[in-house]
């Protein structure tokens, strides 16, 4: 399949975009460089498995674009918590990261047959994780 049929190539394009849209005013370069790149790098990672030749090959970069997801959601919620995203925005990209990672998650089922994983819920009015 071509890549850019994939839903969840188009819906994570556009999660980077309202990312780097977000933060193009912000000042603190270190963090904006870093949630822009994690958000660049998952539909980048999609895009080169699905380009890749072994379904191994295909699972190892869905796995990293799964990676850059839980590490965007971290930057989101860190985000919140210091200022930079305001928390009724943050709402939507939260929800939207977690559900580009589950179609991430069925692509990696899909090559790979299975994924175990623990998945953390978090209170997003609090933003702490829940006990």
């Amino acid at each position: 399949m071509n890549f850019e049929q994939l839903q969840v190539w188009q819906r994570s394009c556009r999660l980077s975009c309202k990312i780097y849209s977000l933060m193009k005013n912000c000042k603190d370069y270190g963090f904006k460089d870093q949630i822009t790149r994690s958000s660049l790098s998952i539909p980048s990672n999609i895009a080169e498995g699905e380009e890749r030749e072994t379904a191994k090959e295909s699972a190892r970069f869905f796995y990293y674009a799964k990676g850059s997801a839980g590490e965007l959601l971290t930057q989101i919620y860190i985000g919140v918590e210091i200022g930079y995203i305001n928390k009724s925005e943050s709402q939507n990209l939260i929800q939207e990261t977690k559900e580009i990672a589950a179609m991430i998650a069925s692509l990696i089922k899909i090559r790979k047959g299975y994924v175990s994983e623990e998945h953390a819920t978090y209170d997003t009015e609090n933003l702490e994780p829940r006990t």
